[in-house]
């Protein structure tokens, strides 16, 4: 059994004494790492969050400037393809034009020697219906 006498004050004194030094030697600077690892840590992870938000608002810029050099090179493209439509037009209509004009010559030149023809034939057309006559009749010229 344990008796109350001066040693159990003496015991007290002891106890708390080496509370004292525990904690100044032992507990204090190991509260302290574990706080100061708490703040480097949440340091750590601000900083993580903020390369996140970095990351993604730098991706989100990437995206939308690929959408934008996507959207200015189909308008590009679209105007090219206009321009070259319009092209396209007027080197049609020139050759429409030139292959008009050709014809236009062509028939002129055919009429010019339909006429030529029709008159060399008209001259000799007397020649030929006696030819034809004589041998249809049989005679000897």
């Amino acid at each position: 059994m344990v008796s109350v006498d001066g040693s159990i004050v003496l015991q007290i004194a002891n106890f708390l004494l080496l509370i004292w030094i525990l904690n100044m030697v032992l507990y204090k600077p190991i509260r302290k790492i574990l706080l100061e690892r708490k703040e480097k840590m949440v340091g750590m992870q601000a900083d993580i969050d903020g390369s996140a938000q970095q990351v993604k608002s730098k991706e989100d810029a990437y995206v939308d400037g690929i959408r934008q050099a996507r959207a200015a090179g189909q308008k590009e493209k679209e105007a090219l393809m206009e321009a070259a439509a319009e092209e396209e037009k007027v080197i049609i209509g020139k050759i429409n034009e030139s292959a008009q004009a050709e014809l236009k010559t062509v028939k002129e030149k055919i009429t010019q020697e339909m006429g030529t023809v029709k008159a060399a034939l008209e001259q000799e057309i007397d020649a030929f219906a006696d030819a034809i006559g004589q041998k249809i009749l049989g005679r000897a010229a």
